[in-house]
């Protein structure tokens, strides 16, 4: 048996863990007391060679088994580590959305740019299976295959037939979604029943009147929602998401697009907000300065490092995030899915 020690004080990142700080015990190099998806919370974790890991949290047993940990040894967005050695396959398969928000745009594609939204062309779940075996099997480091749009996926009935395929075709792949969040609450279930053990959720505030100036219209169940009615709706639900998402012990990453005028000055809440919620990592995207925010400033490099330490005291930062395409295949900064596509 494995016990390690782990305690507040020396900062040394863990891959498994959720809190920032923490070092050896140079006493009780054998036990592990480390903060497991509770930020504020102290736990001792036995860790018996590939057999389940339980985290004493807050008086109850956490369980963390080898599959889970591979879904974040293995995922190039949820481990630094992972980012060298492993790769994700982005399959395009949705591309209507929910909300508008006042910084994308989702309707033109260059092979040469980076960011969310964007695809070369979007696939039928049939013709993303065929990419993920064209993928997989040429590629052996490719552990991951993600939805991320164009749209939003949980606002696209073909992202659950293409996560169905995947369930049944390819059961080791790690899968993941990234999502607004809107449809999170009522879709959770579905999640887990394909084996998603991923979920990013893209929060950029937790006060409605900030979410009004950000969000232009929230679409739900037929009914469109504007202002802060609108952006209540959408953080109610958020909450909710993932409030589910950890209970069901799904791996969270927040993505936060961090808008200097908007949401500078609260960005710090959301992380405190979220780490408190037991989320994994945080991960604080700059500006891309188009659609209603063009004629806004995006944050200098140092600005977002300021405010990614800032945000460090609540919860794990991600710090080498590429923006990625909803098409987007390869090892982070080394895509190759302009040779996938050609050679289609």
């Amino acid at each position: 048996m494995t016990i390690r020690a782990l305690h507040s004080g020396v900062e040394k990142q863990d891959p498994y863990c959720s809190g920032r700080h923490h070092a050896r015990s140079e006493f009780l190099p054998a036990i592990t007391i480390a903060r497991y998806k509770y930020p504020k919370s102290l736990c001792l974790v036995f860790i018996m060679p590939d057999e389940v890991r339980y985290a004493e949290v807050q008086g109850r047993k956490v369980q963390w088994d080898p599959a889970q940990m591979r879904k974040i040894r293995e995922h190039p967005c949820f481990s630094e580590g992972a980012c060298h050695n492993f790769g994700r396959c982005h399959i395009p398969v949705a591309p209507k959305c929910n909300i508008q928000c006042n910084y994308c745009i989702r309707d033109f594609d260059c092979v040469n740019e980076s960011r969310p939204g964007v695809t070369t062309k979007v696939l039928k779940p049939d013709e993303a299976m065929d990419m993920v075996k064209k993928v997989v099997d040429k590629y052996s480091y490719i552990k991951v295959v993600g939805i991320a749009g164009p749209g939003d996926p949980l606002a696209n009935e073909e992202t659950f037939e293409t996560l169905r395929q995947l369930h049944e075709k390819y059961p080791n792949v790690i899968k993941c979604i990234s999502t607004n969040g809107l449809l999170l609450p009522d879709k959770i279930d579905l999640l887990q029943k394909y084996d998603v053990g991923n979920i990013t959720v893209t929060l950029n505030a937790i006060d409605p009147e900030i979410g009004a100036k950000i969000y232009q219209f929230i679409e739900y169940k037929g009914k469109r929602y504007e202002g802060i009615e609108g952006a209540k709706l959408l953080l109610s639900q958020q909450m909710k998401g993932i409030e589910e998402a950890v209970k069901r012990n799904m791996i969270v990453k927040i993505n936060t697009v961090y808008i200097p005028g908007i949401n500078e000055d609260h960005i710090p809440a959301i992380a405190k907000k979220v780490g408190e919620m037991g989320v994994y990592t945080f991960n604080l995207i700059p500006l891309i300065a188009q659609y209603k925010f063009a004629n806004i400033t995006p944050p200098t490099p140092e600005m977002k490092r300021k405010m990614q330490d800032e945000c460090s005291k609540y919860v794990k930062q991600m710090r080498h995030c590429q923006r990625c395409r909803a098409d987007a295949i390869g090892k982070l900064g080394h895509d190759i899915q302009s040779c996938v596509y050609e050679n289609k």
